[in-house]
Protein backbone atom coordinates (compact mmCIF):
# COMPACT_ATOMS: atom_id res chain seq x y z
CA UNK A 1 0.00 0.00 0.00
CA UNK A 2 1.36 3.11 -0.90
CA UNK A 3 2.02 5.75 2.06
CA UNK A 4 0.20 9.12 2.14
CA UNK A 5 3.57 10.85 0.83
CA UNK A 6 5.37 8.45 -0.48
CA UNK A 7 5.43 9.90 -3.69
CA UNK A 8 7.76 12.52 -2.56
CA UNK A 9 9.56 10.36 -0.48
CA UNK A 10 12.71 11.21 -3.04
CA UNK A 11 12.15 14.94 -2.84
CA UNK A 12 11.81 14.89 1.50
CA UNK A 13 14.80 12.63 1.56
CA UNK A 14 16.80 15.52 -1.25
CA UNK A 15 15.26 17.93 1.38
CA UNK A 16 16.87 16.21 4.37
CA UNK A 17 19.96 16.03 2.82
CA UNK A 18 20.28 19.01 1.81
CA UNK A 19 19.05 20.84 5.32
CA UNK A 20 20.97 18.59 7.39
CA UNK A 21 24.15 19.02 5.10
CA UNK A 22 24.13 22.56 4.95
CA UNK A 23 23.52 22.84 8.66
CA UNK A 24 26.29 20.62 9.50
CA UNK A 25 28.27 22.94 7.19
CA UNK A 26 27.73 25.97 8.94
CA UNK A 27 29.09 24.34 12.13
CA UNK A 28 32.41 23.53 10.81
CA UNK A 29 32.30 27.54 9.35
CA UNK A 30 31.91 28.50 12.79
CA UNK A 31 34.59 26.42 14.37
CA UNK A 32 37.20 27.46 11.23
CA UNK A 33 36.15 30.53 10.73
CA UNK A 34 34.26 32.01 13.49
CA UNK A 35 31.09 32.83 12.34
CA UNK A 36 27.76 32.34 13.79
CA UNK A 37 30.38 32.09 17.03
CA UNK A 38 33.21 31.38 18.41
CA UNK A 39 35.83 29.51 16.67
CA UNK A 40 37.39 26.64 17.45
CA UNK A 41 40.70 26.61 19.56
CA UNK A 42 42.67 23.32 19.46
CA UNK A 43 43.88 20.90 16.95
CA UNK A 44 41.18 18.51 17.76
CA UNK A 45 37.97 21.42 17.06
CA UNK A 46 39.71 22.13 14.07
CA UNK A 47 39.79 18.72 12.48
CA UNK A 48 35.94 18.50 13.59
CA UNK A 49 35.53 21.95 11.66
CA UNK A 50 36.91 20.65 8.60
CA UNK A 51 35.17 17.29 8.78
CA UNK A 52 31.96 19.71 9.24
CA UNK A 53 32.87 21.84 6.94
CA UNK A 54 33.95 20.00 3.92
CA UNK A 55 31.55 16.78 5.09
CA UNK A 56 28.31 18.71 5.54
CA UNK A 57 28.88 20.81 2.07
CA UNK A 58 29.37 17.39 0.33
CA UNK A 59 26.35 15.83 1.85
CA UNK A 60 24.06 18.97 0.87
CA UNK A 61 25.22 18.96 -2.84
CA UNK A 62 24.62 14.98 -2.71
CA UNK A 63 28.30 14.37 -3.87
CA UNK A 64 29.92 11.18 -2.20
CA UNK A 65 27.05 11.29 0.08
CA UNK A 66 27.71 7.86 1.32
CA UNK A 67 31.47 8.50 1.87
CA UNK A 68 30.98 11.60 3.53
CA UNK A 69 27.64 11.13 5.81
CA UNK A 70 29.99 8.01 7.57
CA UNK A 71 32.85 10.24 8.11
CA UNK A 72 30.40 12.81 9.29
CA UNK A 73 28.58 10.22 11.45
CA UNK A 74 31.99 8.75 12.72
CA UNK A 75 33.13 12.74 13.47
CA UNK A 76 29.48 12.33 15.61
CA UNK A 77 29.60 9.39 17.57
CA UNK A 78 33.43 10.56 18.10
CA UNK A 79 31.89 14.15 19.57
CA UNK A 80 28.85 12.52 21.68
CA UNK A 81 31.11 10.48 23.56
CA UNK A 82 34.27 12.48 23.91
CA UNK A 83 32.26 15.70 25.24
CA UNK A 84 28.76 14.90 26.07
CA UNK A 85 28.48 11.10 27.66
CA UNK A 86 30.73 11.77 30.61
CA UNK A 87 27.77 14.37 31.71
CA UNK A 88 25.05 11.55 31.75
CA UNK A 89 24.02 8.46 29.90
CA UNK A 90 20.84 10.49 28.62
CA UNK A 91 21.61 12.90 25.61
CA UNK A 92 18.90 15.76 26.84
CA UNK A 93 20.37 15.37 30.06
CA UNK A 94 24.47 15.89 28.84
CA UNK A 95 23.17 17.95 25.88
CA UNK A 96 24.22 15.43 23.44
CA UNK A 97 21.01 15.53 21.78
CA UNK A 98 21.97 16.79 18.32
CA UNK A 99 25.69 14.96 18.06
CA UNK A 100 23.63 11.89 18.45
CA UNK A 101 20.78 12.85 16.06
CA UNK A 102 23.68 13.66 13.27
CA UNK A 103 25.28 10.52 14.03
CA UNK A 104 22.20 8.92 13.22
CA UNK A 105 20.98 10.91 10.50
CA UNK A 106 24.07 10.31 8.77
CA UNK A 107 24.38 6.73 9.14
CA UNK A 108 21.55 6.50 7.32
CA UNK A 109 22.36 9.05 4.75
CA UNK A 110 25.51 6.69 4.01
CA UNK A 111 23.57 3.28 3.93
CA UNK A 112 21.09 5.38 1.49
CA UNK A 113 23.67 7.29 -0.79
CA UNK A 114 22.96 10.47 -2.44
CA UNK A 115 19.97 9.76 -4.01
CA UNK A 116 18.24 11.15 -7.66
CA UNK A 117 17.90 14.53 -6.81
CA UNK A 118 21.76 15.07 -6.39
CA UNK A 119 25.00 16.08 -7.89
CA UNK A 120 25.83 12.43 -7.98
CA UNK A 121 23.15 11.59 -9.99
CA UNK A 122 23.45 14.59 -12.48
CA UNK A 123 26.89 13.52 -13.05
CA UNK A 124 25.77 9.91 -13.75
CA UNK A 125 27.47 7.84 -10.49
CA UNK A 126 24.49 6.97 -8.92
CA UNK A 127 21.54 8.19 -7.61
CA UNK A 128 19.13 6.04 -9.08
CA UNK A 129 15.74 5.38 -7.90
CA UNK A 130 15.41 2.46 -5.27
CA UNK A 131 12.53 0.38 -5.02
Amino acid sequence: MERWLGRFAELFYAALRIVAGALFACHGAQKLFGVFGEKATTPLMVAGGIIELVGGTLIAVGLITGFAAFVSSGQMAFAYFNFHAHGSFWPIQNHGELAVLYCFVFLFMAARGSGPISLDAALGRGGRKRR
